[in-house]
């Protein structure tokens, strides 16, 4: 860490890394699951148990939660806190990525905009690792116009009946709750009338399908809902926020973009250095100048998200900086596998060109779907030039009619 902490922050830093010493496997040891999710080799029921063993051990520990309130059973520390335990845990053989959507997504809109009763319900299972989530938010024509997903929820008695489909949903397959946004009143303008809902992923009528990557993994997954019920207790704040489900997903979406922005085992430079090394490449000026500006990057991005995340320490709602975060990693990220393949030459076209495991092979594979997921950098990009630098607004094409969109109907599983 190469910026001054603050007395209580030193003394807490100083405590994790004690604790982290005494308990977590070392980087490179036999028990290192640290790359596990980024190897398409792994063993991913392996890696999930692990995760989950890991996870469990935080909670035994009051290690889990750390900014959750400890009413809602967290350690009631402050968001630094939970940045700089981050950081230390990232010089050992651990990752939390299998709970990555429920610590960061799901459990604050649940602490901010759920009832007693969920927060009672989920928040415990999500941090002692029981329970992991999913989000079934995109649909084949509502990605980056997420308000004009089709999925509907009809009400019928004290439930919701569901039909649509949803797509790039990752770790649908592992999940055992999603959170699922649906039109309940077609008639409503268009960011109107969406209900934002906790789904039991187990529930008849909600099929799975993995789709293949060209990395080799079934990251993420096609959902299809078909007269999928779901309890009226089910909605997000419970039955009065029926059709205000867009503020949360807003709220749930920034929590995503500053969630991937700060992936700090994929911002790593280190690996690419090394490769460098190994390839007697360090000598070049070119080669190092764009390690050196790689490096600059990285340290861009963490002091982007420490921004970010003081807003949120000092009761900022998650706004239009976490677009910042989020385009500069897509960016970084692209660039960086790209460097890497570049120092290996022909043999960065095998699968495993002695990077140790095919890492970095797996990250040039993976770097395009980082300027897609959690809103596409075009996305970024307008948002950030018309909520942050204030630029007039690019010109829209027309919105459907409610009746184009009550129309399109949603689509059914078939063989």
């Amino acid at each position: 860490m190469d910026i001054d902490d603050t007395p209580e922050e030193a003394a807490f830093r100083a405590e994790a890394r004690a604790w982290l010493e005494a308990n977590a496997p070392a980087k490179g040891s036999p028990d290192d699951f640290s790359q596990a999710f980024f190897d398409q080799h792994a063993d991913v029921a392996d890696t999930m148990r692990r995760n989950a063993d890991w996870q469990r051990r935080l909670w035994d520990a009051g290690w889990a939660g750390i900014s959750y309130p400890r009413e809602w059973y967290g350690r009631g520390g402050t968001l630094m806190q939970e940045v700089i335990f981050a950081e230390e845990s990232a010089d050992f053989g651990v990752i939390a990525g299998a709970f990555a959507v429920a610590h960061s997504m799901v459990g604050p809109a649940i602490l901010e905009l759920g009832t007693d009763e969920q927060r009672h319900r989920f928040i415990p299972a999500m941090l002692r690792g029981d329970e992991m989530w999913c989000q079934l938010f995109s649909e084949p024509g509502a990605g980056s116009d997420l308000a004009g997903l089709v999925t509907r929820a009809e009400r019928d008695g004290d439930q919701w009946v569901v039909n649509g489909q949803k797509v790039w949903t990752s770790n649908a397959d592992t999940s055992h709750h999603g959170i699922l946004l649906a039109r309940t009143d077609p008639d409503a303008p268009k960011h109107r009338g969406i209900t934002y809902f906790l789904v039991d992923m187990a529930t008849p009528g909600i099929e799975v399908r993995p789709l293949r990557q060209m990395t080799g993994e079934s990251h993420f997954s096609e959902v299809f809902l078909t007269d999928v019920a779901i309890p009226a207790s089910a909605v997000l704040g419970g039955p009065g926020e029926v059709g205000n489900g867009w503020r949360a997903a807003v709220h749930t979406l920034a929590n995503e973009r500053a969630m991937i922005g700060g992936s700090q085992a994929m911002t790593d430079v280190e690996p690419v250095v090394e490769l460098a090394r190994r390839l007697g490449a360090l000598d070049d000026p070119v080669v190092r100048q764009e390690l050196a500006a790689a490096h600059i990057r990285m340290r861009i991005i963490a002091f982007l998200g420490y921004r970010a995340r003081t807003a949120l320490s000092q009761g900022q709602a998650p706004g239009p900086e976490t677009s910042v975060v989020k385009l500069a990693f897509s960016e970084h990220f692209r660039r960086l596998s790209s460097l890497a393949k570049a120092l290996q030459g022909a043999s960065g076209m095998l699968d495993d060109a002695g990077d140790g495991g095919g890492l970095l092979t797996w990250r040039f594979l993976f770097s395009p779907s980082t300027g897609i997921a959690g809103g596409t950098s075009e996305v970024q990009r307008s948002i950030i030039g018309e909520r942050v630098l204030g630029l007039p607004r690019e010109e829209r094409p027309p919105e459907p009619s409610r009746a184009a969109i009550t129309n399109r109907e949603p689509v059914a599983a078939t063989r």
